[in-house]
């Protein structure tokens, strides 16, 4: 009986200590926040993030950043569940990847998974100097809401607020600094 004991206790400390070492690799992104100075072994590299705080029926934006002084080519993967499937191609922008999706998962009990990988691309630009051996990047996944992310609603506020100062400043100017006419002025 104490061998079943002993045994029983060993198994529970594996048990344990897999699931510690299990949720210390595993890369969690929640919705919002944005995880900086991530870095990947520029030949090859490649990390997989678990999504958390997906709603049912929203669109998301994943989206990363990375030097340009570092040549190197980022493609971001959308993964649902046990299938490897990507939703929607990413969109190619100066220093910035992106890949937009719908959630359609009621529950988020099978998990979304996007994985980036990275490959070297172009030349190092000091001639005769080492490459480097990791690239360090900023990802983050934001709610969107019309096509534009949470974050990003103060720049379309501020936009509409400069379009209406635009047009509401000629009614309050004089007729004659209005005027186009050289020689109107001249006449009063």
């Amino acid at each position: 009986m104490p061998h079943a004991r002993t045994q029983h206790c060993c198994f529970l400390l594996c048990l344990i200590t897999l699931q510690v070492i299990c949720r210390a690799d595993r890369n969690i992104l929640n919705v919002g926040e944005e995880l900086q100075k991530e870095t990947l072994p520029l030949q090859s590299g490649s990390r997989i993030y678990q999504l958390e705080g997906l709603r049912p029926r929203t669109w998301y934006e994943v989206k990363i950043s990375y030097p340009a002084s570092i040549p190197a080519s980022f493609s971001l993967q959308l993964n649902k569940g046990n299938s490897d499937l990507l939703l929607k191609p990413q969109r190619k922008l100066l220093n910035t990847e992106k890949l937009i999706f719908k959630n359609d998962l009621q529950d988020d009990q099978s998990g979304t998974y996007v994985m980036l990988t990275v490959e070297p691309e172009g030349v190092v630009a000091i001639p005769h100097g080492k490459e480097r051996e990791l690239v360090i990047y900023n990802i983050v996944c934001d709610e969107l809401v019309v096509g534009i992310p949470h974050k990003a609603w103060w720049v379309v506020i501020m936009a509409v607020v400069c379009l209406g100062v635009a047009f509401a400043i000629p009614s309050f100017l004089p007729l004659v600094l209005m005027s186009t006419d050289p020689t109107s002025s001249k006449n009063s």
